[in-house]
């Protein structure tokens, strides 16, 4: 029976033992093994290992990517701009040894560090910055620069920083109406000069318009006075041409025009001799040769008077 009982504790204790030399690691997880407290070895496959048991001790760390979400930090621009930042960090513990030995095996070590490191680096930064320039496109590269700074500091603890990323920026309240009204009257300032350079610019269009009809209007009147003098001067041309084909007719022609302008009012009185060189064709023609103003007779009512002459009342 005694036998029997020392067979089973040898059983037990070697079941025990066994237990505690055998460990998993999972694909989620990397693994440092520590031998009373000092580091021996890095294990990052996953599956099932062996350590030496009750003197050797497993610590676990997450393989994935983390990450740490950091309150809110007032912040002072370049421009003297308070912003009140929020941002989150993604990370990843990539060397295990370095990660123990700098910020032990809780996560919350890491977190504390990160805190002062994230801080640090967006003050940097952001400090170097116009508030346009945080509120503009040119936030991608003020995000990628702080990146590149706690980076460069968190590979001292085994940890990449994969991504940080401002979450919002807040005006504080104090200073929100006061912002508010700085850019209203930005915005009020460049809406008057775009008014003002559109209104140059019409005025200037304007001007240019009218220079351009002034001229068109100076070259038509030119032009239409040079065809007027040259349409003058064909029928000058013409009726000349046409006096000294035939002088009498001519000389009839122009008669008969006086006549017209001058008896055209139907209470018109000429006061003239009846020898006077206007009616000559009225005494031609008469079939007996002695016209309106022969002698003896009285001149007709009502009598004509030459162009020019002043009618009688």
């Amino acid at each position: 029976m005694n036998r029997m009982l020392l067979l089973g504790g040898v059983i037990l204790v070697a079941l025990v033992t066994a237990l505690s030399a055998l460990f998993t690691v999972r694909e989620t997880e990397q693994v440092l093994i520590t031998q009373l407290g000092q580091p021996i070895r890095v294990i990052k496959e996953p599956g099932l290992h062996v350590k030496i048991p009750f003197i050797q001790t497993v610590s676990s760390f997450d393989s994935r990517l983390l990450d740490y979400d950091t309150p809110g930090e007032e912040v002072i621009l370049a421009d003297q701009r308070r912003l009140i930042v929020d941002t989150f960090t993604r990370f990843r513990i990539t060397d295990p040894l370095l990660y123990f030995q700098t910020a032990g095996t809780q996560e919350s070590g890491i977190r504390a560090r990160l805190s002062s490191i994230v801080a640090s680096s967006m003050r940097r930064v952001l400090g170097s910055e116009t508030l346009m320039a945080v509120l503009s496109s040119e936030r991608a590269r003020i995000m990628n620069e702080i990146q590149r700074q706690v980076n460069a500091e968190a590979k001292s603890f085994g940890v990449a920083i994969e991504d940080v990323r401002i979450r919002r920026t807040d005006l504080p309240d104090e200073n929100t109406q006061a912002i508010l009204n700085r850019m209203q009257s930005e915005r009020e300032r460049v809406a008057r000069e775009a008014r003002a350079e559109g209104a140059e610019v019409a005025a200037r269009v304007r001007a240019q318009a009218d220079r351009e009809r002034t001229v068109l209007l100076a070259e038509s009147q030119a032009q239409a006075d040079t065809l007027r003098g040259q349409g003058d001067e064909e029928a000058i041309r013409l009726f000349a041409e046409a006096a000294q084909r035939d002088p009498s007719f001519w000389s009839f022609y122009r008669s008969m025009q006086a006549y017209r302008e001058a008896l055209s009012e139907g209470d018109t009185r000429l006061v003239l001799t009846p020898d006077s060189e206007f009616f000559r064709y009225f005494r031609q023609s008469r079939p007996d040769g002695s016209g309106l103003g022969a002698a003896g007779g009285a001149p007709a009512s009502p009598q004509p008077q030459p162009q020019g002459a002043a009618p009688a009342r």
